[in-house]
């Protein structure tokens, strides 16, 4: 039997070291789903429940691996539904290649079924590599391309294969006129040095700055350690945005945690109170959250000189690898001895883990939702890797849950979609078998697609070495997020017919599949809810009914505009009173003394 098109198409993907393909079988990659039989499915066919499933836990494999995450769908529908996951890898910086089928050439133009012009669909989702590979020559070429171009850009490619095409009989590009070949897989690391007149002027900078303060994204997640001595002799608090809470452990003092509308408070305070600002690797776009323009000079350093300079006038843009850089400018800069501001910072973060530690305690109906992610953190196993949904969930990931060094978490960072917490962590179990993974997820996201995913993990957990993954559900029957920003920000009360989620147990529905699962009703059944799922031979479904009415407050609200919420929601919410009792409980936490002073 000859060689084909995608006979070569899974030659090559072995070549690059892919191990898994992400994808859903359908008629437009026929001749690609016969290969994988052929080759023995090498690389491993990981058939998810759906194409945007298969696209997230591409997206989720190669954020916990640092690999290119492979993933796979038909022509027409199929194309279409990968688009959600490709765009998170998009806005995240992700290396994905997505391999698409096509309608057979001949057919082309003709209206034919399943026929959608992929060149226009995919033109801004893979714009940094796109190509329809129309005769057998050009594989070689277009799968290398795709590979480097992901790497190098660290965006989502695509490469679209026509259905006959994948059939034909494979022919290498030939040394002649019109013919393109290509070297063998491999591409260098991304090791970009800084010019030596940008760091001098970085280190003048930090120098004369008295408060220096440091945000971390996750292109500093390679220079840990060089970030911790940069904020040792600085005297810097370091806050993260959120697709960098696993660059440092929550366990230094000088951290402050998550910034933003979901951060913390010592993160506020830092960027409210410095004179200087250091950016590494982050291109966290809510400026209001920085200090005020005309408060604090700052330095960014990034390896994408197409990102630096956007958020904040910088005074010096280093284009470069954030380990290099801040290797050079470590030597230059002073200890300072007056740490003041040091103390300043570490005494805020202290009394920052004690709120929030006494707010996950509050009382709540029937269970404070803060608590869940707090139990959790208090029994993370070593080397844990979490996931963590869009919603109202988020803000317990980012505020309650302490990551320690060696442990990794993300999410959806700029898409923000929902959906991504089961994929992501399938993708996870897949990229580190050996691994611990917790999913925590909102049950609208659970809802949406997560349901369906469980069907995935019963079908692969035997495969992984250690068989915990846990999806942590929020259950609190209510698009939760969204509820409390028509609140907040649109002076709204809650709208009953677009919030409100059908209730359903997802502990029967896990076992019914095969999963264990563990119902949780009352705040003391919590810690061992946690202690079996954490020790179980299979994943497990935590099922824990919820209070919607516990606020995400802001760091940076005031009784006023709590005040303001409440004439909002008491002037239609059915559970007004209720929020609003909460919402001040909250709220009190932050004005009680530590309890070393009580």
């Amino acid at each position: 039997m000859s060689r084909t098109v995608a006979d070569e198409v899974l030659s090559r993907l072995r070549e690059w070291g892919v191990e898994y393909v992400f994808g859903y079988p359908g008629d437009g990659i026929n001749g690609l789903v016969a290969a994988f039989g052929r080759s023995g499915n090498d690389p491993r066919f990981v058939q998810a429940r759906h194409e945007e499933m298969s696209a997230f836990e591409a997206t989720g494999y190669a954020k916990f691996s640092d690999r290119v995450g492979v993933c796979m769908a038909t022509s027409g529908p199929g194309a279409v539904h990968l688009l959600n996951g490709l765009y998170d890898a998009k806005l995240d910086h992700v290396p994905v290649v997505a391999i698409v089928g096509q309608t057979s050439r001949s057919a082309m133009g003709g209206s034919y079924q399943q026929e959608v012009d992929l060149q226009s669909l995919y033109k801004d989702v893979a714009a940094d590599y796109l190509v329809e590979v129309n005769v057998a020559a050009q594989i070689p070429n277009a799968l290398d391309r795709a590979f480097r171009t992901a790497l190098a850009r660290r965006a989502p490619t695509a490469v679209i294969i026509p259905a006959d095409v994948q059939e034909e009989e494979y022919t290498p590009p030939a040394h002649e006129f019109k013919q393109v070949p290509s070297s063998p897989p491999g591409v260098s690391g991304s090791w970009v040095e800084p010019a030596a007149e940008e760091i001098d002027s970085a280190a003048r900078i930090l120098n004369a700055g008295t408060k220096v303060a440091i945000l971390v994204g996750q292109g500093a997640r390679g220079a840990a350690a060089e970030v911790c001595e940069v904020a040792d002799r600085t005297g810097a608090g370091v806050a993260k945005a959120l697709l960098g809470k696993d660059v440092l452990p929550d366990d230094l003092p000088f951290v402050t945690g998550a910034i933003g509308l979901l951060g913390t408070r010592p993160s506020y305070e830092l960027m409210r109170d410095c004179d200087t600002l250091l950016i590494v690797g982050s291109n966290f776009p809510y400026s209001q959250f920085l200090p005020a323009f005309d408060r604090a000079r700052a330095v960014q350093i990034d390896i994408d000189g197409t990102r630096i300079g956007m958020r904040y006038p910088t005074e010096v843009n280093i284009v470069a690898d954030a380990k290099a850089a801040l290797a050079a400018l470590i030597p230059l800069l002073e200890h300072k001895v007056d740490r003041s501001w040091r103390e300043e910072i570490e005494r805020g973060v202290r009394r920052w883990w004690d709120t929030v530690e006494r707010q996950c305690m509050v009382s709540a109906q029937p269970v404070n939702p803060m608590r869940v992610a707090w139990e959790l953190s208090e029994r993370l196993p070593e080397g844990a890797i979490l996931t963590a949904d869009s919603g109202s969930s988020t803000n317990w990931y980012a505020r309650c849950v302490r990551l320690r060094e060696g442990m990794r978490g993300s999410l959806s960072g700029t898409l923000a979609t929902m959906g991504a917490g089961v994929p992501y962590a399938i993708g996870a179990k897949f990229a580190h078998p050996g691994r611990p993974v917790v999913a925590l997820v909102g049950d609208g996201a659970m809802q949406m697609n997560g349901l369906a995913e469980l069907l995935t993990i019963a079908r692969y957990h035997r495969e992984w070495t250690d068989p915990r993954l846990i999806v942590c559900i929020f259950h609190n029957n209510d698009l939760n997020q969204v509820t409390w920003e028509l609140r907040a920000m649109g002076g709204a009360p809650k709208f009953e017919e677009s919030q409100t989620l059908p209730d359903v147990s997802y502990a029967d529905l896990a076992r019914t599949i095969g999963l264990e699962a563990v119902a949780v009703g009352s705040p003391d059944e919590l810690g061992a809810a946690w202690d079996r799922a954490l020790s179980a031979s299979v994943p497990v479904v935590l099922d824990v009914r919820c209070d919607p009415e516990v606020p995400p407050i802001p760091p940076h609200a005031t009784y006023e505009q709590m005040k303001s919420t409440a004439e909002a929601v008491l002037a239609g919410d059915a559970n007004a009173w209720h929020l609003v009792v909460q919402g001040a409980k909250m709220k009190a936490q932050e004005v009680l003394p530590p309890r070393h002073q009580r």
